[in-house]
């Protein structure tokens, strides 16, 4: 939380810092050319840098401070400076004058044009945000006693969601997650993320197994892909053909019941990590099946068991963008080196913060790849914070333990 603090104190002191240089910069200008002028006469010639002044000042904070500052350097260009020459007299100041307010008037209508557009691509942004927080929709920080947190980065400029996708559900089976890759990254991809996590949302609380889940995914990824070649090709037919045939997605479906038993489904997803209180440990227990959209689902369909999250441990989802980003050198991101740091870095608490996590990763994917993404990344972290609940004390035992104690007098 300090560093936190700490980033946004200095984000915010530097966004002052730029905003008061670009204020002072349009004076700084003018006072530098009147300076020179009466330092090294020029017969009024250097004056004409003064038109500069305006346009600096309407670029950088507004039309007002721009006919302010234009009207002193108009005022400037009149006063005759040294001994001046009989060609630059009168007639060169007022042509050195004229020009201040034709950059003044061209300046001004700019920035109001400048400061529409600005409106409107706040506007845009806005609902474009708002858009993409409904279809990858914040996670709460807790749900059925599992303490969550996510982040997700898109190699899209400007984009919030791309070709990834994560959610968790609180059903009356357990907390069920899944994490999952669209083939393709950006924003060609978020109609399939939408299909598919409307689906889920969808099915989780119905089906009893999470076989049956998966099974439902499989049928709703193989529904959009008609439509949309419906859509895209009117005359071809109902099934897809051509790219669309080979859009497929990765999945990972995860349940963890109430004992903290985790079950999990993987069609070509990488595996979690279980991250304890000072270890961290990949999770693999069996080879995955093929991604979702490749190949019909077999027949016989099984959970693998992923042993027990008992109440302090977590786990770690992440798409294979975390994996297969590089470097300026071409070196993978080392994920399972940067867990391991953020877990050891956690010595406050002996449990390490979801948040915390996940946030170094998101930072430490960033420094890796430079900040600029080829691919999108999502992660996912679940902690089981349930209190460990003592075995209840029958009858018989209480008998017994009475007496115990009755066969030692005080």
């Amino acid at each position: 939380m300090i560093r936190t603090w700490a980033r946004g104190g200095a984000r915010a002191g530097a966004a002052r810092a730029r905003r008061a240089f670009v204020f002072v910069l349009p004076g700084l200008w003018v006072l530098g050319v009147v300076g020179w002028e009466l330092c090294h006469p020029t017969s009024g010639r250097l004056l004409q840098l003064l038109a500069a002044a305006p346009a600096i000042a309407c670029a950088g904070t507004g039309r007002r401070q721009c006919v302010l500052l234009g009207g002193v350097c108009a005022l400037a260009a009149l006063v005759p400076f040294g001994a001046a020459e009989p060609a630059a007299g009168w007639a060169g100041r007022a042509m050195t004058c004229g020009a201040i307010l034709a950059v003044v008037a061209a300046s001004y209508l700019t920035a109001g044009r400048r400061k529409r557009l600005l409106r409107e691509l706040e506007c845009t942004r806005e609902v474009a945000a708002t858009a993409q927080r409904v279809l990858l929709r914040p996670l709460p920080a807790r749900i059925d006693g599992m303490v969550l947190a996510a982040d997700h980065l898109s190699a899209s400029e400007g984009a919030v969601v791309g070709g990834d996708l994560y959610e968790v559900m609180g059903t009356r089976h357990g907390v069920r997650a899944v994490i999952g890759d669209v083939r393709g990254h950006g924003l060609e991809a978020m109609s399939t993320v939408a299909a598919m996590l409307g689906s889920f949302r969808e099915v989780v609380h119905d089906e009893p197994e999470l076989t049956g889940v998966l099974r439902r995914l499989e049928r709703s990824h193989q529904r959009h892909l008609r439509e949309r070649g419906r859509a895209e090709h009117p005359a071809g037919g109902a099934e897809p053909a051509g790219p669309l045939a080979e859009e497929f997605v990765t999945l990972l479906l995860v349940q963890i019941a109430r004992d903290g038993a985790v079950t999990a489904l993987n069609c070509g997803h990488p595996w979690p990590y279980r991250i304890g209180s000072r270890e961290v440990v990949p999770v693999a227990p069996g080879e995955p099946m093929p991604p979702l959209g490749l190949f019909p689902l077999p027949e016989e369909l099984s959970t693998v068991g992923c042993g027990r999250l008992e109440p302090g441990e977590s786990l770690f989802l992440h798409t294979d963008g975390a994996v297969d980003i590089r470097d300026a050198a071409g070196a993978f991101f080392p994920l399972t080196n940067q867990l391991c740091s953020s877990v050891e870095a956690a010595t406050e608490s002996c449990v390490p913060s979801p948040t915390g996590v996940v946030g170094d990763v998101r930072e430490a994917l960033l420094r890796h790849a430079g900040g600029r993404l080829t691919d999108d990344v999502a992660l996912l972290m679940l902690c089981n914070d349930r209190m460990r609940v003592p075995a209840p004390v029958t009858a018989g035992r209480a008998a017994r333990c009475a007496g115990r104690g009755s066969s030692h007098p005080v």
